[in-house]
């Protein structure tokens, strides 16, 4: 049975065998906000894909790096905002290629300049 990316189907436990880590150290990432897994209605912990692939780098940083958890909270908000700017960016590509093909642009992104002219006077003593 196949699911999707970030459907909540692992519990604590077999992440944690997964991971050959402690169900403990699962529980700090939790209280540290490095990851935040869905709860079933019981309250019980599950995971998706996506949080398994972000214990993977938490761990990767920890264990290889010697990053520190506030250290890894850091990184994990640069690699969001980083992420967020290169999808906006490629969006902005696709809308820029877009516009060129259809050499028309839609009325509010039109860029409008206005020349001014400027008169120097100059006085002489």
């Amino acid at each position: 049975m196949m699911h999707q990316y970030d459907e909540p189907v692992y519990l604590i436990s077999i992440v944690a065998k997964i991971l050959d880590i402690h169900p403990q150290t699962l529980r700090q990432y939790e209280r540290e906000n490095l990851l935040t897994p869905s709860r079933s209605s019981g309250k019980i912990r599950l995971y998706s894909q996506r949080d398994i692939d972000r214990i993977k780098l938490i761990l990767r940083l920890t264990r290889e790096l010697g990053v520190n958890l506030a250290g890894v909270d850091i990184i994990l908000r640069l690699k969001e905002s980083v992420d967020t700017i290169e999808k906006d960016m490629l969006e902005l590509r696709q809308e820029l290629l877009r516009a060129k093909n259809s050499q028309t642009v839609s009325h509010d992104k039109a860029l409008v300049t206005k020349k001014s002219i400027y008169e120097m006077i100059i006085f002489q003593q």
